[in-house]
């Protein structure tokens, strides 16, 4: 049998959707597969794709002519193309076109858009679901998405968690903590996108109702974005007791000195935070959005959406119940040792490859 040829295709790279392809194109590769990954030249500086023994083909994030004609010859001989995000799955099916090459698409997380933007986002996903033999959604809320949208086959992917580097001992964490200005009072970390769907409005909001409580909890939020500005006049006018402490590439640690973890996104697939949190043993306070009850289960506190209150109820009671704590902690490292493995992502993308990509070998 001839080697298996696979061509990924990334638009802008997310954090989330950049690992998991690097991570896959590793294991592909392991197994004999030959894969060629297509990316903005950007993309691969920050995941170095060639270092997997993948090749790599620059492909701009566009659809004039010159980034199609790219994206159409790294795709020649594929067997299976893999697309990620309905941007990349349109480009890669426009591409694609007159060549009997299957297209997988993976959903990793859903776009928020309002007015016209809203409009052409749901066409966009129409397109996609539309244009791929199969759809795998990270959680089951993508996967019934993509289903609305028209995929004749979707399924939901086992995506592995990612795994942080082993962390620090105590007396570390405890410098973190004094880095961090919180020695004396609980610590409550979050960390993401400072963007209005990300939800820290409401999570100031919560901190104002807990300023109340002696000793105050000190929230430290890890992040960028163009709402950092209008967050730190807030934290400012309303003396909160709020820290903004930028991008950092620490969030495990920074998780496990922490008391407490939030998140009060709108929308979550598979949060990293929340996988963070759940494997360190730090109790985890969460939006009951999208796919976060799925992947913690009864391992978490969970609140609407947008509740202020409930939040602040959540994150108070926590604090006021050593008992409930720790068996948060217990249920969380139980609940993580289910989660899907690499191996488990990879075999699962490998038998969806063979099953598109055997037909097509025996009538060529």
């Amino acid at each position: 049998m001839s080697q298996l040829r696979t061509v990924q295709v990334l638009g802008s790279g997310g954090a989330g959707s950049g690992a998991h392809v690097g991570s896959l194109a590793a294991g592909l590769i392991a197994r004999g597969v030959q894969v060629t990954v297509c990316a903005p030249a950007a993309v691969d500086r920050v995941h170095d794709f060639s270092a997997t023994g993948a090749r790599f083909a620059a492909v701009p994030r566009r659809g004039d002519p010159a980034a199609m004609a790219a994206l159409r010859s790294a795709c020649l001989g594929a067997d299976v193309v893999h697309a990620h995000g309905p941007h990349a799955a349109v480009r890669a099916s426009a591409a694609l076109g007159g060549l009997r090459v299957p297209l997988v698409v993976t959903w990793h997380g859903r776009g928020h858009a309002e007015g016209a933007r809203r409009r052409l986002r749901h066409l966009l996903e129409v397109r996609a679901a539309r244009a791929a033999a199969v759809v795998l959604g990270t959680s089951s809320d993508l996967v019934d998405r993509a289903r609305r949208r028209g995929a004749r086959d979707a399924r939901l992917a086992p995506v592995a968690a990612p795994v942080s580097r082993t962390l620090a001992d105590t007396a570390h964490l405890g410098k973190v903590r004094a880095e961090l200005g919180s020695l004396a009072g609980p610590l409550i970390f979050s960390a993401g996108t400072l963007m209005p769907r990300q939800g820290y409005g409401t999570l100031l909001d919560a901190a104002r109702l807990l300023g109340t409580l002696d000793p105050v909890p000190q929230f430290v939020v890890a992040g960028e974005g163009r709402e950092r500005s209008a967050l730190q006049r807030r934290i400012k006018g309303e003396r909160l007791p709020v820290r903004l402490i930028g991008a950092r590439d620490d969030v495990p640690e920074l998780v496990a000195a922490a008391d407490l973890v939030v998140i009060p996104s709108r929308w979550e697939a598979r949060s990293p935070l929340a996988q963070d949190a759940l494997r360190a043993g730090t109790p985890l306070v969460a939006t009951a959005v999208g796919g976060i009850p799925e992947l913690v289960g009864s391992a978490a506190e969970l609140v609407p959406y947008g509740d202020a209150e409930a939040l602040a109820r959540a994150v108070a009671g926590l604090l006021a119940d050593p008992e409930r704590r720790s068996r948060l902690v217990a249920e969380g490292r139980e609940q993580a040792s289910g989660w899907p493995t690499e191996d488990d992502t990879i075999t699962h993308v490998l038998s969806v490859y063979d099953e598109l990509a055997q037909p097509l070998t025996r009538t060529r």
